[in-house]
């Protein structure tokens, strides 16, 4: 199985960006965790940062074909990008949403995803762990 991780906007400032919020980790220490998830589960993984919605966007469409799944935290892009729902839906490949924080207990515009009910399923509020279980339920469910 091959699985694309895809992180959102900001994300890159893991580990200094509101801590409170999304926890300690850095984004590297997030992949590292999840290389070795992979590693375990017997998943090729790659793993893509952007704060730019057009190269998510690319991404996403270069993935066709060559991934099996996408696990994505889409971040503040979650609430407002059609375009970015719309390269999903054009590929076919199956993805679970992920977010650190609980998105359905913050602020009232952080509450809609424009993703989830496209998604196989929403993983948010466990912090960088949420990253794992959407891993272990992409394997799991494939």
């Amino acid at each position: 199985m091959r699985v694309l991780v895809i992180h959102g906007p900001n994300l890159n400032l893991l580990g200094r960006r509101e801590p409170e919020i999304y926890g300690g980790s850095t984004l590297e220490q997030i992949d590292d965790s999840l290389v070795a998830l992979a590693t375990e589960l017997g998943v090729e993984l790659e793993t893509f940062q952007s704060n730019q919605e057009g190269e998510i966007v690319e991404r996403i469409q270069t993935a066709m074909g060559s991934v099996d799944a996408i696990l994505i935290n889409p971040a503040g892009l979650t609430h407002t990008s059609v375009v970015l729902r719309d390269a999903l839906l054009a590929t076919g490949i199956r993805f679970v949403e992920v977010h650190l924080s609980n998105i359905h207990a913050r602020e009232e515009f952080r509450r809609v995803s424009l993703l989830a009910d496209a998604a196989d399923g929403v993983v948010c509020g466990f912090g960088s762990e949420s990253y794992l279980l959407g891993l272990r339920a992409l394997v799991s469910t494939a």
